[in-house]
């Protein structure tokens, strides 16, 4: 075998750096975050501006309580509303509602949480509180004082400064200051999915990236959005993810049904899984979707890889997703208003003849199949399924 020269091993390691910073993982892993999609909670979808420090404290004990954290939950994000101002030297101030941010944070930690914050690169944010406008390196070392571990950073009255051409720019600015800071900090894009972010939010340094406009409880919002995010699945991977915006699941009046197809959908595209609803009062059954663990290990499959929408019959969609052990997990959700029997030959997800399948939901073991497999799904509802080759 032929030994490389000093100069061609240089030259070898400076193109394969290259082609990595050109594809955008290199930039899309800084200090190795979010290898698999975060997963938490976030104040927005139910408190809006009625979070306070004693909210975050009570959604915090939830979920350690309710085993949410056990199951991955970890991220516990205040959105938008905390910010009151800046003092005279030019430092964020949090609002009445938050007497001492640091001290919150500290809290979350000590519950083996990690604490997250809200801010825009316009000067209001969304709901007209301070933005980072002009202070975005001075609040970043605020961040990091109080212990801030993720960011999600929205564009609101940045539109009012910033042609939308210049978002790669302003993003990656905060992006590179983030990683800078010496503190590991997810970093989340909220943009609402303009100008194709998913082809450049790597490169900006973002973990996680809105693909879309806000989510809605409601079943409409979730097939909307949840089914529009077919083909991004080459844009996603470990370290950085497309968005399809937080958790809906026990808000509003969905179905015990709906809720299974929001929460199967979100799995399969490999989303981060940002609970929305208020944990302090919600239903067992609530707590029994958000936390089934053979579900979610589909969203944290190491492999990372989203899922792709292989068959449509009406309102009969499939959706097939690649996991790192050899098995595939397979959706087959209805948006019909009566339940409808579907069959997915096994050709067509890409398995061998005879498979063994998986209930993820009931969690139990249907037995092996040959060729197909057939079976009812419910109105607005899902058969979420493993299948794996029976030899």
């Amino acid at each position: 075998m032929t030994m490389m020269s000093p100069k061609q091993i240089v030259i070898s390691v400076f193109f394969f750096m290259f082609m990595l910073t050109a594809s955008g993982l290199l930039a899309a892993t800084p200090d190795n975050l979010a290898r698999t999609p975060p997963m938490g909670w976030n104040s927005w979808n139910n408190f809006a501006c009625n979070v306070s420090d004693k909210v975050v404290r009570e959604q915090a004990d939830a979920l350690v309580s309710t085993g949410m954290r056990d199951a991955g939950y970890l991220y516990v994000v205040i959105d938008d509303c905390w910010q009151k101002g800046r003092d005279a030297n030019g430092n964020i101030q949090p609002n009445e509602k938050f007497p001492d941010m640091k001290a919150l944070a500290d809290y979350v930690h000590s519950k083996g949480l990690k604490f997250g914050i809200y801010s825009s690169p316009g000067p209001k944010t969304c709901a007209g509180f301070e933005g980072s406008y002009k202070h975005e390196e001075q609040d970043v070392r605020t961040y990091v004082s109080w212990g801030v571990d993720y960011l999600k950073y929205d564009w609101c009255s940045a539109t009012e400064i910033y042609p939308r051409s210049a978002m790669p720019e302003i993003y990656k600015q905060m992006g590179d200051l983030l990683r800078e800071s010496g503190r590991p900090i997810v970093y989340s894009l909220c943009q609402y999915g303009w100008d194709g972010v998913w082809r450049w939010g790597a490169s900006t340094g973002g973990n996680l990236w809105r693909t879309t406009g806000d989510i809605e409880p409601n079943f409409a919002s979730i097939v909307r959005i949840g089914l529009g995010q077919d083909g991004l699945g080459r844009f996603a991977g470990p370290g950085h993810w497309n968005d399809p915006d937080m958790l809906e699941v026990g808000n509003g009046n969905l179905t015990p049904d709906e809720n299974r197809f929001h929460m199967s959908l979100w799995v399969l595209l490999s989303a981060p899984l940002i609970a929305g609803n208020n944990l302090t009062a919600m239903k067992p059954a609530t707590l029994e979707i958000l936390t089934n663990r053979e579900v979610i290990a589909l969203d944290q499959d190491p492999l990372g890889q989203q899922a792709q929408r292989i068959h449509q019959e009406g309102p009969l969609t499939v959706w097939v997703k690649q996991l790192a052990d050899g098995s595939k997990a397979v959706g087959i959700f209805n948006q019909g208003n009566t339940p409808l029997t579907a069959t997915v030959p096994f050709a067509e997800i890409g398995v061998a003849n005879k498979v063994k399948i998986r209930d993820l939901w009931e969690k139990k073991d249907l037995g092996e199949f040959t060729d197909q497999f057939t079976t009812q799904v419910p109105k607005h509802g899902v058969f979420l399924i493993k299948v794996a080759d029976s030899r």
